[in-house]
């Protein structure tokens, strides 16, 4: 088999459920989190990122260091304290979002969760708020979970206030596997599939799509 030939297996429900019984479980305060947040938006639910996801990018934020971090989206917070969880003390998470409704109820468990110290919620346009920000480095690691037709925007945005050797995790980049279908040439399916081919041909990055819930590009800025 030839180095660049794709290796993996179909994850089966069995397989699904199997990794998630051997994988650190969220706490009571995400548990809670989700209940809250079917009952409040019980059509958003896709929305709100899985737990695999949370762990992993508490895990990304502890491995990289990360002290300052920008997220765009939050909706009710589950991302959000994964990702606070995982910065020092004095740490801080700038977290952009249009509805102040959905970031209610993230406000509430922030506090909760204890983190709340570490976040500054900016309620608005994303790129604007970003945009408002130095034009220098300043942020470690991103996390874009958004609209889709602003992934590029939010994309060059932070990349240009990115550290060297800092990462940005973007969700829903296979978006239920529509990408690979050849039927679909237009919507969100071709704008996520055109940022995934803008960000594998930029060489100033290196990325890897895992198949993680819906697809999450982890993205290094050389």
């Amino acid at each position: 088999m030839a180095s660049s030939d794709p290796k993996g297996i179909f994850l089966n429900i069995e397989l699904a459920r199997y990794l998630s019984d051997h994988s650190t479980p969220p706490d009571q305060v995400l548990m809670d989190l989700v209940d809250e947040t079917r009952r409040a938006a019980p059509h958003q639910m896709s929305m709100q990122i899985s737990a695999d996801q949370g762990r992993l990018l508490t895990m990304l934020v502890q491995l990289t260091g990360a002290r300052n971090i920008v997220e765009v989206g939050t909706f009710t917070g589950y991302s959000s304290i994964c990702l606070a969880r995982g910065l020092p003390a004095d740490g801080h998470l700038l977290c952009c979002d249009v509805s102040e409704e959905w970031t209610a109820i993230a406000r509430r468990y922030w506090e909760k969760a204890g983190v709340d110290d570490r976040i500054e919620l900016k309620l608005g346009p994303a790129a604007d708020t970003i945009r408002s920000l130095p034009d220098e480095p300043q942020f470690d690691l991103a996390f874009i979970d958004a609209d889709k037709g602003g992934y590029r925007i939010y994309y060059e945005e932070i990349l240009n206030r990115l550290r060297p050797g800092g990462l940005i995790c973007v969700d829903n980049v296979l978006w239920s596997g529509r990408v690979v279908d050849p039927l679909i040439t237009e919507g969100e399916t071709q704008i996520i599939r055109d940022f995934n081919e803008l960000v594998v041909a930029d060489d100033r990055v290196t990325v890897v799509i895992l198949a993680v819930a819906d697809g999450l590009s982890l993205i290094r800025k050389n």
